[in-house]
């Protein structure tokens, strides 16, 4: 009797959020053809990638850091909206202006890292790469002008979401993690025109590397003690999850003939990885603030309310990669780049999300929890560290299932 009284309490729950669904589901559908948008860029881009040896290393970081640190502010921003304390104002010890400084700062120092860790990776893998310079240039100008938007979008979608009595944390990460990749793949590759020419490329890459320490200086000097406490937290995540992105980049660079030979894979991922990880990010942003409200506690075993969360997110998970492959087969028809076996791809793009999405359910959770339980903000981490995971995860789940499926031929 106890399992159909748990099954009735659940499906009550899931009833009673039917709004946060609604929420989440527009939001994930939205972000999933901004998503596209960046994987038609991808796809459209091989001659560079084959004449900038290199560049795909780089792009899976880039873009990744965007979701780790306007993920991050999107987490902080629905936390304060949940506790009541969110207030539309730009004053310097307001949540907004200690949010967009943490934005800037984190934005050139972190792309100076990224450049650097493209470079190493490249070599330590035996893969051929741009100069560190190019690199550089691409790295802090493309990420920069990305970063442009994002910011933007983020911050209106706090004081929409305040304003409306939106569930922020259900709206900002798919938004941001998506518009990451729409975004940040055009503005690296109009970067990429700033290397052709080498005084150029100095000159850029010199003023980059400049912007690039002043800001990192910056960072840890600032009076706010907020602020420096967010940037002293973030620091390992900004350390160490763009590896999990080069790896991932490394992993495509090792395939690139085989994905540019099936470009409907090379439309694919952007959005698929994006959604993993946005997936991710609701749930743990739900966890988060649900935490730090004092709505569940932080136990091995999740609570109602967790459980309620993490099934809102796999039935999200199962509509949305369903919808990523019928898209990409569509799109890949409109463009030329029809696959050999259309349904085979969409049916592999669904098992791949469904390998993807538990994946992504089970570490949201335990993260929040654990960072948590070591008086860590959550919304610091768990929001960066899981879409990084899943940049890499959402990779492998693809690769893995379009190799066995036979969609991907091997090399």
């Amino acid at each position: 009797m106890a399992i159909p009284r748990r099954a009735t309490r659940m499906f009550r729950s899931l009833r009673a959020e039917r709004r946060t669904l609604r929420q989440g589901m527009v939001a994930l559908v939205l972000s999933t053809v901004a998503g596209f948008i960046a994987g038609l860029t991808l796809s459209g881009i091989g001659d560079t990638l084959t004449s900038l040896p290199g560049l795909i290393i780089l792009i899976p970081a880039a873009v990744g850091m965007r979701g780790t640190i306007f993920g991050a502010i999107g987490a902080r921003l629905g936390t304060t909206n949940a506790a009541g304390t969110f207030e539309v104002s730009f004053d310097k010890d307001g949540v907004l202006y200690q949010n967009v400084y943490v934005a800037v700062v984190t934005t050139f120092g972190s792309a100076l890292w990224l450049a650097v860790l493209a470079k190493v990776a490249a070599s330590a893998f035996g893969q051929p790469s741009i100069s560190i310079w190019s690199l550089i240039t691409i790295s802090v100008v493309g990420g920069a002008l990305g970063s442009i938007f994002i910011l933007l979008v983020t911050v209106g979608l706090s004081i929409l979401s305040y304003r409306r009595g939106w569930d922020l944390d259900s709206v900002s990460t798919p938004m941001v993690t998506a518009l990451g990749d729409m975004v940040t793949l055009p503005t690296l590759y109009l970067a990429t025109f700033l290397v052709h020419n080498q005084t150029v490329n100095e000159i850029v890459s010199a003023v980059c590397l400049a912007l690039a320490v002043y800001a990192i200086a910056r960072a840890y000097t600032v009076d706010d003690s907020i602020v420096r406490r967010v940037i002293l937290e973030m620091t390992a995540v900004i350390l160490l999850t763009p590896i999990l992105d080069i790896l991932s980049g490394v992993l495509q660079e090792h395939r690139l003939t085989e994905l540019t030979a099936v470009p409907v894979l090379l439309i694919l991922i952007p959005p698929f990885v994006s959604q993993a990880g946005a997936l991710g990010g609701i749930f743990s942003s739900r966890t988060s603030s649900k935490l730090q409200i004092g709505v569940i506690t932080p136990r091995g075993l999740p609570e109602g309310p967790a459980l309620v969360d993490g099934t809102i997110v796999f039935v999200l998970g199962v509509v949305v990669f369903s919808l990523i492959g019928a898209i990409a087969v569509g799109l890949a028809a409109l463009t030329g780049q029809a696959p050999a076996s259309p349904g085979r791809v969409a049916v592999s793009t669904l098992v791949a999300g469904l390998i993807a999405t538990p994946i992504t359910i089970v570490l949201s959770y335990y993260l929040a929890i654990v960072t948590y339980r070591f008086g860590l903000d959550p919304d610091n981490q768990t929001v960066p560290i899981i879409t990084s995971v899943m940049d890499l995860a959402g990779v492998a789940c693809v690769l893995f299932v379009m190799s066995v499926s036979g969609v991907l031929p091997h090399g």
